[in-house]
């Protein structure tokens, strides 16, 4: 589906139609206006068309490609949303650029994830998304009030979608980190519950979504921060550093968070190990307590004639004394030892 076009120049933004009309019955196929737009920015060297496609169909993709002369490989890489992260950009910096997009839940501490593929090519960016997150009207507005990004072309566009996209991710991770700050002090309580290692591993997952997102870029990001990137315009240079930085900040988090929730659910479950121990001892002890009585009783129980303490005027008071200091004794005993 087509969700926005605009054309772009360094003078400004072209008004374009409803281009969601285009896909209404009885208004033909989108594909010839799509060409005759195309055309009008070919006109200009400096203008550049760009295209939001929103969860497109196969043919949808087909017809963008035809129009825009794509990569058959990228288009596949673009059609699977379950695609990883990836830059594939040649010396030019046109190809494709395939992010992850993140949202984290206060409500929940769920961080959820979409897909964005960016095609950039000398007078052209096509994006195509997957997913409700990632929406691009607040970038296409950037983009359309800032001359100098649009005196940059279709790169322009891929940084600023790439600046949005990475301040999400640094947003996101440092969020996973201030829950897991809180959990910390659960795990460490005088009885850690059950469900603590629950939301223990459950952070993890989530922590995993962001490594998902995030490893792959590292090594572009290494190339951004040290300006080797052929394709940066001199004056973005510190600008793609910045977002490099940003990716490479992002990455020591997830790698710091997830070596904290490890540790964290190391020591959850050995407390919880503690803890049974503990239970398991105090079990113990009462058991040996009761066994005295226990014993006692069942010798006498026996009912033997020849017991001389039977016909003892004092011999019941002497037993049940004898049974009061014996569950003592051994009462104090493990009191002591911390069995109790």
């Amino acid at each position: 589906m087509i969700r926005g076009m605009g054309l772009f120049g360094p003078d400004g933004v072209s008004d374009v139609d409803d281009v969601r009309s285009w896909q209404q019955p009885g208004d033909g196929h989108p594909e010839p206006k799509l060409r005759d737009l195309f055309a009008r920015c070919s006109a200009s060297p400096d203008d550049f068309v760009w295209l939001g496609l929103f969860e497109p169909t196969r043919d949808e993709l087909e017809m963008v490609a035809r129009v825009f002369g794509l990569s058959r490989l990228h288009v596949e890489d673009c059609a699977n949303d379950q695609q990883r992260a990836k830059f594939e950009l040649d010396e030019d910096g046109y190809g494709l650029a395939v992010l992850k997009t993140l949202d984290y839940v206060d409500a929940t501490s769920d961080v959820h994830t979409g897909q964005l593929s960016v095609f950039v090519g000398p007078q052209y960016v096509v994006t195509v998304r997957f997913g409700q997150i990632g929406d691009l009207r607040t970038i296409q507005r950037r983009v359309a009030a800032d001359d100098r990004l649009r005196h940059h072309g279709p790169r322009a566009v891929l940084y600023a979608i790439l600046d949005s996209a990475v301040d999400t991710y640094v947003r996101v991770s440092d969020s996973v980190s201030d829950d897991v700050s809180d959990l910390e002090a659960e795990v460490f309580a005088t009885q850690p519950e059950a469900s603590t290692t629950n939301a223990i591993y459950r952070l993890k997952r989530e922590n995993v979504e962001i490594r998902r997102a995030v490893a792959p870029l590292v090594g572009w990001a290494h190339q951004a921060t040290d300006e080797r990137v052929s394709w940066v315009a001199e004056t973005l240079a510190p600008d793609f550093r910045d977002i490099g930085d940003h990716v490479l900040r992002t990455m020591d988090t997830v790698e710091s968070t997830d070596n904290l929730l490890m540790a964290m659910l190391m020591a959850s479950t050995s407390l919880q190990d503690l803890q049974q121990n503990r239970d398991m001892r105090k079990i113990s002890a009462w058991v040996a307590i009761a066994a005295v009585p226990t014993a006692i009783a069942a010798i006498y129980g026996m009912n033997f004639d020849d017991m001389p303490e039977l016909h003892w005027k004092f011999g019941y008071a002497a037993v049940l004394a004898f049974m009061a200091g014996g569950c003592f004794f051994l009462y104090r005993l493990f009191k002591r030892s911390g069995w109790l």
